[in-house]
């Protein structure tokens, strides 16, 4: 496929993802996106040190609870060369943690923010329980600031109700099986998210690269589907 300016299209899908939900919703919103023949690239963001999911008792939950709303950065490798080149979009996607965007994903902007999104189109993926709010202002200001135009959002919430959502949540973090709960699993029948939320992040990837396509703009892409969409 090409752009409007006879260009081939491109786009970099650069994401952190814990506990293979936000890795789920990429892959499929970058099927869609192959599908209208973009070129794609993925990289994922990898600590120096791998964190475990579950993370494996309630102590160190709260622990990891505790220095994620403070913002603490979690070291990344060095990104691969093929970041650096010429993408006609960045998505960036990733969990929020305690309200933030995660440790690698600010580590990210610390050390490569500036040169890596400067004067690019970015699209921002967020998977989180359902606090996403202060999670997309403080992305949304990292990016400007590293002159960024950042042209939409993509919104992804855990479809289950609350207050199961953050029990559930809490407990799989712990190392507890929440959905196999013989009290708990009437309101908590799923960690993370649908099979019907992959499909919306596919047609996402195919709506975004039809209007890369035809040279139309991201912001007049209006996905809500039930409460999940592109916002």
């Amino acid at each position: 496929m090409q752009s409007a300016d006879s260009r081939p299209v491109k786009v970099l899908i650069l994401y952190y993802s814990f506990s293979a939900q936000t890795s789920g919703l990429v892959h499929r919103l970058g099927a869609g996106l192959e599908a209208q023949g973009v070129h794609l690239v993925y990289e994922r963001l990898q600590p120096l040190t791998p964190l475990k999911f579950p993370i494996g008792t309630v102590l160190s939950t709260l622990f990891m609870m505790f220095i994620t709303f403070l913002r603490v950065r979690i070291s990344i490798q060095p990104l691969s060369s093929k970041c650096w080149e010429h993408y006609d979009l960045i998505v960036l996607a990733g969990p929020t943690w305690s309200y933030n965007p995660s440790g690698p994903v600010l580590s990210l902007f610390d050390r490569d923010g500036l040169k890596l999104f400067a004067g690019q189109q970015v699209l921002p993926l967020i998977s989180c329980r359902g606090y996403w709010r202060m999670h997309w202002w403080g992305l949304r200001r990292l990016l400007e600031r590293c002159g960024a135009k950042v042209v939409n959002k993509m919104i992804f919430v855990h479809p289950n109700k609350e207050p199961w959502r953050t029990i559930g949540v809490f407990l799989k973090l712990a190392g507890r099986v929440p959905e196999r709960s013989r009290w708990l699993c009437r309101h908590y029948p799923r960690y993370g998210h649908s099979r019907g939320q992959q499909e919306t992040a596919f047609a996402f990837g195919s709506a975004i690269g039809q209007a890369l396509k035809g040279g139309t703009s991201l912001a007049d892409i209006s996905f809500v589907p039930g409460r999940t969409g592109l916002l």
